[in-house]
């Protein structure tokens, strides 16, 4: 049997493309399904599931534990909405959520890997197994940027990573060095689709900027792009989509290739040194 691991799956195409490649490499996954968020197909790639609510932190560590895996990780989309109201805690998770600094992301899940660590499970990168699919510096789909378009970007990066050290979200959406949509607790996407709302009847493209978090924790809340949200750029009037280099994740590499030309949206990795700070 191949070594073990576990998978704590939210939403989305995520926890399915670390299920299939793990798999792929010999693993036996150990799923943590989210009732109403985890997509069922990830059965198929796991050794084991079993299904908790939200709220529920005791039983999954159980399963886990139980199940002999020592090693996890936390990926795909939980609304994060739902910590104002909406899931029945258990005692564990009631105790976890009572000592919280704040309720923010990244807080949320750095105690809910202290509780898993306490019981000797540790959380990996949110990379692992996935290398390959981290945005590489350089253009990754259309052409190179016109001059209007660097100083947008640049002045959208160093607005982005102001959003992302607050914590409050990854993305911007600019036109003509104007940030018009900052992303909140809705998401990329729909920041998008905003930002096109808010421009469509004046013209002119939009950039959009999606940057990781100062000291990104590579463990959880990875920023992530995919076929999806390029198609959700061309209908929003958005033509340059900037990445953080290094730290971003592509969700299917060929289909978000494809989309690229299907589209027609340039793509571009980035890191610090691409927009240095003045």
């Amino acid at each position: 049997m191949g070594e073990k691991i576990g998978l704590i799956a939210g939403g989305g195409s995520f926890p399915l493309l670390f299920a299939a490649e793990a798999k792929k490499a010999g693993r036996e996954v150990f799923v943590v399904g989210l009732n109403d968020i985890t997509p069922k197909e990830i059965e198929q790639y796991a050794a084991k599931t079993e299904w908790f609510r939200l709220g529920n932190v005791g039983g999954p560590i159980d399963f886990l534990r139980n199940n002999g895996v020592r090693q996890a990780l936390m990926v795909g989309n939980i609304p994060h909405v739902n910590i104002f109201g909406g899931i029945l805690p258990d005692l564990r998770c009631a105790k976890l959520l009572f000592k919280l600094r704040d309720k923010k992301a990244n807080a949320i899940f750095a105690a809910v890997a202290e509780e898993l660590a306490s019981d000797g499970i540790e959380i990996a990168s949110s990379a692992t197994l996935l290398e390959h699919l981290l945005v590489k510096p350089g253009v990754l789909a259309g052409k190179h940027l016109d001059s209007d378009t660097i100083k947008t970007a640049a002045y959208g990066w160093r607005a982005a990573k102001a959003l992302a050290a607050l914590d409050i979200g990854l993305t911007v959406v600019l036109r003509d060095q104007v940030v018009v949509a900052a992303e909140g607790i809705e998401g990329t996407d729909e920041c998008i689709k905003r930002g096109g709302a808010l421009t469509r009847a004046k013209g002119g493209a939009l950039t959009v900027v999606k940057v990781a978090r100062p000291g990104q924790d590579m463990r959880f809340d990875l920023p992530v792009a995919g076929a999806l949200t390029l198609k959700v750029m061309a209908e929003a009037g958005a033509t340059t989509l900037v990445l953080e280099a290094g730290k971003t994740l592509i969700l299917g590499m060929e289909e978000f290739l494809a989309a690229a030309k299907e589209t027609g949206v340039t793509v571009i990795g980035a890191d610090d040194s691409t927009f240095p700070q003045k």
